[in-house]
């Protein structure tokens, strides 16, 4: 084979033959280009099954190629970065025009952009047509405001897609969001029988990815036993089938509720497929459209699935390119704290962190509360460094690349950037959850007690963490009635939970 005049590059999460990379591709004079690389797996400590899904997918969607008969190069195993080894192949085989969609991390995107500049070749990096809205339109939108709040861009996507809107734009159901109706607890026997997404079993390529990761990510964290995600667009789609024909009814009521050994509880998993982009977030709402309308389905469960789909995850990515790579190095507060040991293992005695870590560890997999108001909640109380929180959560869940994953950590868990598009901390003491989960009944420390040696350790933290800001918090009227709630507390018993809370902090290791 000549020499390619133009080489295409495919992302590990780019997995879509009508990507907009590939629609450029010249099957006579162009090549594909796609790189298993150890060094990016190793970029972060990452979760095996991550890597597994990641190797897996790229090697099917290579096996589908093929298949068509795309003119592929496929690297495995390289020590090399993707940019080195990237460089590699341009240098030898003398070309001079690279074709790829935006890496969805800023980190590789600005590598690329200058490997094309050291090399002086063509690059044209498209933009990822996956998504509804598109970085112009993004900042077209923020142009003028003083807050960016999801809300209201939600609203404009909604009008702009013609989601959930009748023939003059009105919301469908007379309001545009139903959020009151999506956080109620799982029934104090529990959730009861639950119908388990489809799982796959490991085929021949799966499990030869396994058995590579286990051999050269030995001491990586997590567990490869339970793996089971989709790593091709078949079983992606029969997973999102599956899920708006038996488990999208009872999404929406319990999506914030927790409960132990119920690890995925009625959520769709679909998270990974969408990010892999073996899943389009137009079918998959289109999907749950239609469902809606067969099944007579709730509107607020319908309205809050779309409201992920179609309001946050764009949100995020719009903010994630606007503000990097700033965000990446935000620290409001000024957190310094290292991230404690038992983030690694689950090993901690307080049973909400050590279900939601430990399920993470065998899966790969929490939802969007056991991440968002357990272990992000707990390391924006105990002042956790929020880079280290961050490269936790982009090296331990399967789903998670950087576009998504640093907005929700760095932006909405950890109040990094100062509310930059969240209007309050999301903090909560024990009392939440141990309404939102049955965790707190087998756990040595008390949700309702403040400081002492049975007090939970979040309680403390949390109630240490108002008297800290307190001037902060009564600035705001989203956040004053919790400072309010600080005038029922003596000083006396205040000083208590700040000694407490210091001795805490001193030992997160030990808790």
């Amino acid at each position: 084979m000549k020499s390619p005049k133009r080489l295409v590059l495919v992302l590990g999460d780019q997995l879509d033959l009508n990507g907009a990379a590939l629609k450029k591709l010249n099957f006579e004079t162009d090549e594909v280009f796609m790189v298993e690389s150890i060094d990016e797996a190793q970029y972060v400590w990452s979760h095996q099954a991550k890597i597994a899904l990641f190797f897996s997918a790229m090697r099917h969607f290579a096996r589908s190629l093929r298949a068509l008969k795309y003119p592929i190069t496929y690297i495995e195993n390289t020590p090399l970065s993707i940019v080195d080894a990237l460089k590699e192949k341009l240098q030898q085989d003398n070309i001079g025009r690279l074709i790829c969609i935006e890496p969805g991390e800023w980190r590789l995107k600005q590598q690329i952009e200058k490997l094309a500049s050291e090399l002086s070749i063509s690059l044209e990096m498209c933009e990822d047509d996956h998504f509804f809205c598109t970085h112009q339109e993004f900042i077209d939108w923020t142009a003028g405001k003083k807050e960016l709040r999801l809300e209201y861009f939600y609203r404009l996507m909604r009008k702009r897609h013609n989601i959930l809107v009748d023939a003059e734009g009105n919301p469908e159901g007379g309001q545009w969001n139903f959020d009151q109706d999506n956080r109620k607890p799982y029934p104090k026997k529990g959730p009861g029988m639950v119908d388990e997404p489809v799982l796959f079993e490991p085929d021949e390529i799966t499990q030869e990815v396994i058995a590579f990761v286990k051999r050269t990510y030995p001491k990586h964290p997590g567990s490869l036993e339970a793996f089971r995600w989709p790593v091709n667009r078949e079983q992606a789609l029969e997973a999102l089938n599956y899920f708006v024909e038996y488990r999208l009814r009872n999404f929406g009521v319990y999506q914030d509720a927790m409960w132990t050994d119920t690890p995925y509880g009625w959520h769709s998993i679909l998270s990974s497929s969408l990010n892999l982009k073996l899943l389009n977030p137009r079918e998959v709402i289109a999907a749950v459209l239609t469902a809606w309308k067969k099944y007579a389905l709730d509107l607020s469960t319908v309205e809050g699935f779309i409201r992920q789909i179609l309001g946050w995850r764009e949100f995020v990515r719009g903010m994630y390119y606007l503000d990097m790579p700033g965000m990446a190095q935000d620290n409001y507060y000024g957190h310094e704290r290292a991230l404690p040991k038992w983030y690694w293992d689950g090993k901690t005695k307080m049973a909400c962190m050590k279900d939601a870590i430990g399920q993470t560890l065998e899966y790969g997999y929490a939802h969007h509360i056991q991440r968002l108001m357990v272990t992000g909640n707990f390391a924006l109380l105990a002042e956790i460094l929020p880079s280290a929180v961050c490269d936790w959560y982009l090296a331990i869940y399967v789903d998670a690349i950087e576009w998504v994953e640093l907005p929700n950590t760095a932006g909405m868990a950890l109040f990094a950037n100062g509310g930059r598009f969240t209007s309050k901390p999301y903090i909560a003491s024990g009392a939440y959850i141990k309404r939102m989960s049955n965790y707190c009944g087998s756990c040595q420390y008390k949700p309702d007690v403040r400081y002492g040696e049975n007090a939970c350790p979040i309680t403390t933290l949390y109630w240490n963490f108002l008297i800290k800001h307190r001037t902060q918090f009564e600035s705001s009227p989203r956040t004053r009635l919790m400072t309010a709630n600080l005038k029922r507390i003596s000083d006396e018993d205040q000083g208590h939970i700040v000694a407490h809370a210091d001795q805490i902090l001193t030992h997160l290791d030990d808790l």
